[in-house]
C-alpha cells in the first residue's frame, strides 16, 4: 500500500488522481489525547473558529509530541479562516510574513500560530498568480499563499508525522498520511514525491534530520534516498534563515546526534564548507573536536544550564582556522595577527553561508583570540587575562582543544592550577615559567598543592558550549 501511495505522487498528473481526501478518523477512545493537555489558549481559539463557523483543529508539532509524551514546545492551529478574518476574531492578533502568511495571537508571553489551510502550488507558470505563489527555475518555493480545503493542507505538510489534525471539542484526531502508524514505527516519512517535496523547500532536509535526532526516529529509506545529491540546493536558501535552522539544529539538546546525520547525508557540507574541508583533511581531529563540544552542548541543556551560540560556531569553524593561521605566520606575519587576520576572513566566508549576527561573531573572534594569549603568561599577563571578560570561553575552549588530541604543553592544567592558586602560589607558577625561558607555553614543574585536591570539573563545565 505505502509503495503505491509513494509510486502516485511520482506525476502532476497522477498525484492529484490518487490524493488521499478521507481521514482516518481516531475516536477518543483511540487515542491518549486529551483536550486540558493542550494549552488552554490554543483550545480556546479553536473553539472561537468553530463557533464563528470555520474548520479549526490544533496541528503538527503538538499534536505529534503529545502522542509520544513529550512537552510541546508551542501550539498551532490550522484553520479554514483567511488571515484576516482570524485577524478580525481576535483584537489580539497580528497578521505576519510575505512568503508564508500567519496570524500570531498573543497572550501575555504565550504567542499562538494560525496557519490558513495551504493548498498545492499550480503546476503551469501560467496559472500562477504571483501575489499568492511563486517558485524559482529549481522549483523551490518563494511564495506560499495559495489557500485551499483542509484536505489540501494536509498534502501540502512535509511529514506524516506533521499531518495530525486534533479537535478538542470532539477530541478526534484526523490522520490523512497514515502518521499515527508512522509514529508508533518511529519513522520519518515525507508526504509525497521526495526529490520534488526538497526542491520545493531544501530546508525539508534539514527537517528531516531536526526530527529524527529529536524523536530518536528513522529516515524512511524513500525519503533519505534523494539527500545527498540534493544537498547542494541549501546554497540557494537565504543565509539569514539557514541561521535561524543551524540554531534549531544545534541547540535543542539532541545536537552530537544531528551532527552525525548531518555528515552522513552530507547536509554538513554545504552549511560550513571550510570545516567540512577540515573534516576530510584531518578527519580524527575535527571530529573528535566538533562531537565533544555537542556532546557537552546537549548536557548543559539537558541540566538548564546557559549556552551561547558564539561558543558552539567557535567550535565548529575552529578546525578550518588553524592552517589558515599558519599559512599568514610562513608569510612573515606574526602569530596573534595571523590568527585575528584568519579568524576574519573565515567568518566572512562562513556568513555567506549562514548570516550569523555580529553579537555572536566578536565573542567568536575573542575565543579564539585567546587561544594565542593564553600561553602567554610571564610578568602580569597571567593575571590580566584572568580578569579578562572572554577568559572563561577561551580557558573552556582551550580545555576542549586538549580533549580532541592537541598537544598543548600542559597548558590547560597550568591554567586550572593558576585559577585555585592563592597569590603567593601565583606568584611560584610565574617565576617557574621565567626559568624556563618567555612563559610562551612551556609545561610548568609539578607543584604541591596547599590545601585540597585538584578541582575536578564536570563534563558539563568543561569544554561545552558555556553561557556568557
Amino acid at each position: 500500500m505505502l509503495k503505491k501511495l509513494f509510486q502516485s505522487f511520482r506525476s502532476p498528473l497522477r498525484r492529484t488522481q490518487h490524493k488521499r481526501s478521507t481521514p482516518e478518523v481516531l475516536n477518543s477512545s483511540q487515542h491518549s489525547l486529551q483536550r486540558a493537555q493542550f494549552s488552554r489558549y490554543a483550545v480556546n481559539i479553536v473553539e472561537r473558529l468553530q463557533n464563528a463557523g470555520y474548520q479549526a483543529y490544533l496541528v503538527g508539532g503538538c499534536v505529534r509530541d503529545m502522542l509520544l509524551n513529550i512537552t510541546p514546545k508551542d501550539f498551532d492551529v490550522a484553520t479554514s479562516a483567511t488571515p484576516e478574518q482570524v485577524r478580525a476574531e481576535f483584537r489580539n492578533a497580528r497578521i505576519i510574513g510575505r512568503r508564508f502568511k500567519l496570524v500570531h495571537i498573543h497572550f501575555g508571553r504565550e504567542i499562538i500560530e494560525v496557519a490558513t489551510f495551504r493548498a498545492n502550488h499550480p503546476q503551469n507558470d501560467e496559472d500562477e498568480d504571483s501575489n499568492q505563489s511563486s517558485r524559482n527555475e529549481s522549483g523551490r518555493i518563494l511564495r506560499d499563499n495559495v489557500y485551499g480545503t483542509l484536505e489540501d493542507d494536509a498534502q501540502r505538510r512535509d511529514f506524516t508525522i506533521n499531518a495530525l489534525y486534533y479537535d478538542p471539542v470532539s477530541e478526534r484526531i484526523l490522520d490523512y498520511a497514515n502518521g499515527v502508524h508512522d509514529i508508533r514505527n518511529n519513522l520519518m516519512r515525507l508526504i509525497g514525491d521526495p526529490t520534488q517535496r526538497y526542491q520545493e523547500d531544501p530546508v525539508r532536509m534539514l527537517r528531516a534530520v531536526r526530527f529524527a535526532a529529536k524523536l530518536n526516529f528513522g529516515i524512511e529509506k524513500h525519503t533519505a534516498a534523494p539527500i545527498r545529491d540534493l544537498a547542494p540546493m541549501l546554497r540557494e536558501i537565504p543565509s539569514a534563515r539557514l541561521f535561524e535552522e543551524v540554531l534549531k539544529l544545534f541547540l535543542s539538546g539532541y545536537a552530537a546526534d544531528t551532527f552525525e546525520m548531518l555528515v552522513d547525508l552530507q547536509l554538513f557540507d554545504p552549511l560550513f564548507p571550510a570545516s567540512a574541508e577540515a573534516l576530510e583533511r584531518n578527519p580524527t581531529y575535527t571530529h573528535t573536536l566538533i562531537s565533544e563540544a555537542l556532546i557537552n552542548t546537549d548536557l548543559r541543556i539537558k541540566q538548564n544550564k546557559p549556552v551561547t551560540p558564539a561558543f558552539l560556531f567557535a567550535a565548529l569553524l575552529w578546525p578550518a582556522l588553524p592552517a589558515r593561521v599558519l599559512r599568514l605566520q610562513n608569510r612573515g606575519m606574526p602569530p596573534i595577527p595571523a590568527m585575528q587576520e584568519a579568524a576574519h576572513e573565515l567568518i566572512a566566508e562562513q556568513c555567506h553561508r549562514i548570516a550569523i549576527p555580529k553579537r555572536f561573531t566578536l565573542p567568536i573572534r575573542e575565543i579564539w583570540d585567546m587561544q594565542e594569549r593564553l600561553p602567554r603568561r610571564s610578568g602580569k599577563r597571567a593575571d590580566l587575562l584572568l580578569d579578562n571578560p572572554r577568559f572563561r570561553a577561551g580557558y573552556d575552549f582551550l580545555l576542549l582543544r586538549e580533549s580532541a588530541g592537541e598537544q598543548t604543553d600542559g597548558l590547560g592544567e597550568w591554567w586550572t592550577d593558576y585559577q585555585d592558586a592563592n597569590d603567593s602560589e601565583r606568584r611560584e607558577m610565574i617565576r617557574e615559567l621565567s626559568g624556563k625561558g618567555d612563559g610562551s607555553g612551556d609545561a610548568p614543574k609539578k607543584r604541591r598543592r596547599s590545601s585540597g585536591s585538584k578541582r575536578k570539573r564536570s563534563a558539563a563545565d568543561t569544554p561545552g558550549a558555556v553561557g556568557e
